[in-house]
């Protein structure tokens, strides 16, 4: 039996010893489009677990609504598509003023070519102000490590195939409260603030950690949802280290092996 997020595939395995053939667990992926009240506003390549914190974290960390309460219903149904694939839609009911907002921002797309980023047609828009973190959070150097060290052993899919990514919700001490996978970073981040935005865990003090590099994206979302530091286990981008100096959430990466690196409010971690 494989855990939801994966399946089974046949391939062909080939040794120093000769060949055989197999049954692989790999990662589930398929489209997911993203419908508000209606509207189909975004398809996504993801993993097909919690789906419902996935619609919610996208919608709060690209500002479709403000805050969670705004959205008053999701369901999430199987599609067949083309010869017999297989789709799935996420439908929301949103608030009619967010509504009007996101046909708004539809009709301004009508006839253009995007820049790249999911419902955005300009390079302000692309590169958008971000929340501010509250003012005196610090994080020790010892919680990263904790929460970083803490996470394979919380990442079920990816026990299974080898090939999610993970991010997790860790409060001050570094103890994970919430993590959540898939095969997207982005996607994995906005599960997890789907997550958080109906749990009862507290946002004070805490931070994030992922198993990914830091993009521009992953610092958005972050700050999104409130978060005093984002770790990652591998490398920064320029944009990530401006854009967390800007919101003055503090960016740590290469966070293995006993050592880290601070790339932007280093007065934010402490020994």
């Amino acid at each position: 039996m494989t855990e939801a997020g994966s399946v089974r595939r046949p391939a062909r395995r080939l040794t120093a010893a000769g060949g055989e053939t197999r049954d692989e667990i790999v990662a589930e992926e398929v489209a997911v489009a993203l419908v508000y009240n209606g509207i189909s506003h975004a398809v996504m390549m993801a993993t097909p677990c919690d789906l419902e914190d996935f619609a919610r974290g996208f919608s709060l960390t690209e500002r479709i609504v403000e805050k969670a309460s705004e959205i008053y219903d999701i369901e999430v149904e199987d599609i067949e598509v083309g010869s017999g694939g297989r789709g799935i839609e996420v439908r929301l009911k949103i608030a009619s003023q967010r509504m009007a907002g996101l046909q708004e921002r539809r009709r301004s797309l009508a006839g253009r070519t995007g820049c790249g980023l999911c419902g955005v047609d300009s390079l302000d828009a692309a590169l958008r102000p971000v929340p501010v973190s509250p003012v005196g959070g610090t994080v020790s150097r010892g919680a990263i490590e904790r929460a970083m060290a803490s996470l394979p052993g919380l990442q079920r899919i990816n026990r299974m195939n080898g090939a999610t990514h993970a991010a997790g919700w860790a409060a001050a001490d570094g103890t994970l409260a919430l993590v959540r996978e898939d095969v997207g970073r982005h996607n994995a981040l906005d599960k997890l603030g789907g997550a958080l935005a109906t749990s009862a865990t507290s946002r004070e003090g805490g931070f994030v950690v992922v198993t990914s590099r830091c993009s521009y994206e992953m610092v958005q979302k972050a700050a999104a949802i409130g978060a005093v530091a984002v770790a990652a286990v591998s490398a920064p981008t320029s944009l990530a280290i401006e854009t967390a100096e800007q919101a003055g959430i503090a960016l740590v990466a290469f966070v293995r092996d006993g050592r880290l690196t601070v790339y932007a409010n280093a007065q934010r971690i402490v020994s």
